[in-house]
């Protein structure tokens, strides 16, 4: 039993008057297409002055777009492949790196172990 008056009911909303105010649906297929633009191609950007186009899920390079010297893209064909085998070689580096690492901290960890049986070791003789 509620004490200051009857229990929490909201108003009822009012119904809606129409679903839509756009009157696109009453036009024809090929009026909405047009206004609508629901006839497109293949999308298509231009980077740098080359363009591409988007087909089977991956950009690809339009035929005749490439506007670059022929001996611009080898040298940075070139240079791309030398900076792979310097990515390659530094990994490796890296890699010989951290195994030396945790051979020494594995020594660093046995030789404190054997300072504290030698030492507690001592306090016993004494």
């Amino acid at each position: 039993m509620p004490l200051f008056g009857s229990t929490f009911s909201p108003k009822k909303t009012p119904p809606r008057k129409c679903a839509s105010l756009s009157n696109l649906h009453l036009l024809d297929r090929s009026t909405r297409e047009i206004e609508l633009g629901l006839e497109y191609g293949m999308p298509t950007m231009n980077l740098a002055g080359q363009s591409l186009k988007f087909e089977n899920g991956q950009w690809v390079a339009e035929a005749g777009s490439f506007t670059g010297d022929r001996r611009e893209m080898q040298r940075l064909r070139k240079r791309n492949q030398q900076l792979e085998e310097e990515n390659n070689l530094l990994r490796l580096k890296v890699d010989i790196l951290l195994d030396m690492l945790s051979e020494t901290t594995a020594e660093s960890h046995l030789m404190e172990k054997e300072l504290e049986e030698l030492k507690s070791h001592s306090r016993r003789r004494k």
